[in-house]
């Protein structure tokens, strides 16, 4: 009787490994490559942190009309403005369980800065055109897959380079002044995310947060430029990502 149940565990084990070895692999055989290719649609909704002068209160002089030309400043702050992108996806393995990958995309995401004053018919609202091109750099850390499922983090660099931007301020009213950005600047990302593998190919949805370095804001003497020490963008990105 013992051998019998010996000999039946042998049996299953055997066939069990050849019905597991046989399976096929979902994901369009993406994890079996060292690299691999992808693209990705993108939400995007980003704002500016505003780091404000200690007079950023009083009135705007212009030395043009020799008078002031605001009345003094309630408040400066930049709403939440979403946006898009589309990318293009490629990934290398160094391990099992750690992937270099860039993802360069193409972004349509305008941001904004309002100002109100103490006289609310001067309040205004100050768009920075930000359509730009993204080239992230990033590593991937994976978890143990889980037949059809694996969670993920990154973390990574990007460089961002503003395209059709605006150069110049117009030099006769500076109430038509818009609040320009540097045109290159980098960010750090961090994220979270998990692989889901169908027969043909890899569902990855993917949340990330970026900061930038440096100071984005280019000084210049107008009523919404002069009153701000430094701007920085914070950005949350909500991705779809299939390869």
């Amino acid at each position: 009787m013992n051998k019998t149940r010996y000999l039946l565990l042998i049996l299953m084990l055997f066939f069990g490994k050849i019905v597991f070895a046989q399976a096929p692999a979902w994901g369009g055989g993406a994890d079996q490559a060292d690299y691999s290719f992808g693209f990705s649609f993108q939400y995007v909704n980003s704002y500016f942190k505003i780091d404000k002068k200690p007079n950023w209160r009083n009135p705007y002089y212009d030395p043009g009309v020799g008078h002031t030309i605001t009345d003094s400043a309630s408040s400066i702050s930049s709403p939440s403005s979403p946006g898009f992108a589309v990318g293009f996806l490629a990934r290398y393995n160094l391990t099992d369980f750690l992937e270099v990958r860039t993802n360069p995309s193409l972004v349509f995401a305008d941001r904004t800065l309002s100002y109100t004053y103490a006289t609310s018919a001067q309040n205004v609202d100050k768009p920075v055109q930000a359509t730009s091109i993204e080239f992230p750099l990033a590593l991937k850390l994976k978890s143990e897959r889980i037949q059809d499922f694996r969670a993920y983090m990154i973390a990574g660099i990007k460089y961002t380079e503003a395209i059709g931007a605006k150069k110049n301020n117009p030099q006769t009213d500076p109430l038509a002044a818009i609040v320009r950005n540097k045109n290159g600047f980098g960010s750090y990302e961090v994220g979270l995310g998990c692989d889901i593998y169908f027969e043909y190919f890899k569902l990855s949805p993917e949340i990330k947060l970026s900061n930038s370095f440096g100071n984005l804001l280019i000084p210049e003497a107008n009523p919404y430029s002069d009153p701000i020490n430094k701007l920085s963008l914070h950005t949350v990105t909500v991705s779809l990502i299939f390869e």
